[in-house]
């Protein structure tokens, strides 16, 4: 939500939930053998961050994960997923989407265009949309809520709860027609890694944590300084969130939000909601890793971990290169101080940043390149318990 949401950073209502501490940043955390996930005994919520949590296993038909799963969040770029169900409700029995439609709906879901989202919430009447999917009892919305009266061209400002975010993926999978079901599950499982208005990295959450096949709806919405994504991307001085800050409501509207939905493993067997708060002042790097750790956390039933060790990164703009050499081409850059998975190293160009000096790089498989070891959070060039790269 960043085109409709110019309202950011004023005092509002702060949902409260318990937190449990998670690791140093600073240390690796290895995530060796791929295979399903394991039994957590509880989410992993880092310091500061606030969060909503429901992780449901389609295949026992539970719940595996629930923390503070009925609270409300501003949904951010998750309402998406509504609006596209409701231009939708009306296509059948064919559900013909034309032309002009699919050029928006695809890249709202896949790389979270928010101009389209501006299109439907404008078109489609707004705060209309959530009360007729709140009148769908097939849908199943319990905490969901309109935004306020006083915001009410806001999309993003909608409320949402990790509950019925579960609710709604549990509808387009099980209910909803096969045409429906078909046409948003395709494009959430064709998620971008960059998004197409501002250039944000949005394959946290689900997206790093799991291997494929997984299916992903993020949403992110605060001050949020830079969008640094993709090989050409310029970071952009405009925040997520600007212009006049908004009055308390009973929703926070305050804090940075990043949300990760969507679902994990075969048939989309476990549906995953986790929507989070963090500090004012709260980079987007620091909030990306908080969920990425959170996200890992998790008992997903079906869910296949990435072999490699995570670490931590420091500096701005880091780029990620085809090879271990500055002249090689960027394919993107890291969001400031993110933690990375790192799959192997090997010996390359040297890289100086006085008065450091290291020619190893490593090499991060969800993003297909390297990046220099001098940027990575280790007191050694060569990262500790990590192979050479064949």
């Amino acid at each position: 939500m960043r085109m409709l949401l110019r309202g950011a950073a004023a005092l509002a209502a702060v949902v409260t939930v318990a937190s449990l501490t998670s690791g140093a940043a600073a240390q690796p955390r290895t995530e060796r053998a791929a295979g399903t996930i394991q039994s957590s005994a509880a989410a992993q919520i880092p310091p500061g961050v606030t969060a909503g949590v429901a992780v449901f296993d389609r295949e026992s038909g539970t719940f595996t994960e629930q923390v503070n799963d009925s609270a409300q969040f501003r949904s951010a770029s998750v309402v998406k997923l509504l609006l596209a169900l409701d231009f939708l409700w009306g296509r059948g029995p064919d559900y013909i989407i034309p032309a002009a439609d699919r050029a928006r709906l695809e890249p709202m879901l896949r790389g979270s265009d928010d101009d389209a989202a501006d299109h439907y919430w404008s078109t489609l009447g707004g705060s209309a949309i959530i009360k007729r999917m709140l009148g769908r009892p097939e849908v199943g919305l319990r905490d969901t809520a309109a935004p306020p009266a006083e915001y009410a061209g806001f999309w993003g400002y909608t409320a949402l709860s990790a509950r019925d975010t579960v609710a709604i993926y549990r509808y387009i999978l099980e209910k909803a027609p096969a045409p429906v079901r078909t046409f948003i599950m395709d494009n959430l499982r064709r998620s971008t890694r960059c998004s197409t208005t501002d250039h944000f990295d949005q394959h946290f959450g689900i997206a790093g944590s799991f291997d494929r096949p997984w299916a992903v709806k993020q949403g992110w919405s605060g001050k949020y300084a830079k969008g640094t994504c993709g090989s050409q991307a310029t970071p952009s001085a405009t925040p997520a969130e600007s212009g006049a800050a908004p009055r308390a409501a009973a929703v926070d509207l305050t804090r940075p939000a990043l949300h990760t939905t969507g679902t994990v493993g075969a048939n989309d067997r476990t549906i995953v909601a986790v929507l989070t708060l963090h500090a004012v002042g709260t980079s987007y790097g620091k909030a990306y890793t908080d969920i990425g750790r959170l996200t890992r956390s998790l008992n997903v039933p079906g869910g296949v971990r990435p072999a490699g060790t995570w670490f931590g990164t420091w500096g701005e703009l880091v780029n990620v290169r085809k090879g271990p050499s500055t002249g090689d081409e960027r394919i993107t850059r890291l969001p400031a101080g993110v933690e990375v998975l790192v799959g192997c190293q090997t010996r390359g160009e040297v890289v100086s940043v006085p008065p450091y000096t290291n020619d190893w790089w490593a090499y991060l498989p969800q993003y297909g390149g390297f990046i220099s070891n001098i940027y990575i959070s280790s007191p050694d060039n060569r990262l500790p318990n990590v192979p050479d790269c064949a």
